[in-house]
């Protein structure tokens, strides 16, 4: 209502668009009425990193003008993720969890993973979360 109120087109298009995927997903399957709030960081980390992926499309193809309306919604959606782990962060909970899990090799990189990767949801992209992993436990 807001971004209505305040003739905000970009903030409109882009919380509107949000709002279709968090429908689609409550509506996806038979006796789901609230979707829990994990599910709603999965659909706007990968709204976020899909509308960044495109500004580097756009900004390849020389249209800045698409790019700069691709990362304005980016930032919407970013307000309302928390906010991301800094590399110092990361290797102490992925090494907290390598403890808890008790994995002592790359071979275990799976446990590690499943574990890592619900407990930091929508704090850090899947490949770097990955890359640190494999890094600790080689």
């Amino acid at each position: 209502m807001e971004a209505m109120k305040a003739k905000d087109p970009v903030r409109l298009s882009a919380l509107r668009n949000a709002k279709k995927y968090i429908i689609e997903a409550k509506t996806a399957g038979p006796g789901i009425t609230e979707l829990p709030d994990a599910d709603v960081l999965k659909i706007l980390t990968k709204l976020a990193k899909q509308g960044t992926d495109s500004a580097a499309i756009f900004t390849e193809q020389h249209r800045p003008e698409l790019a700069a309306e691709e990362l304005a919604q980016v930032a919407v959606y970013q307000e309302f993720l928390p906010k991301p782990l800094t590399d110092e962060e990361l290797t102490a909970e992925v090494k907290a969890i390598i403890a808890e899990t008790g994995a002592a090799s790359a071979k275990e990189m799976g446990k590690v993973m499943g574990v890592a990767s619900k407990r930091l949801v929508g704090r850090v992209d899947g490949k770097e979360l990955s890359a640190k992993v494999r890094e600790l436990l080689a």
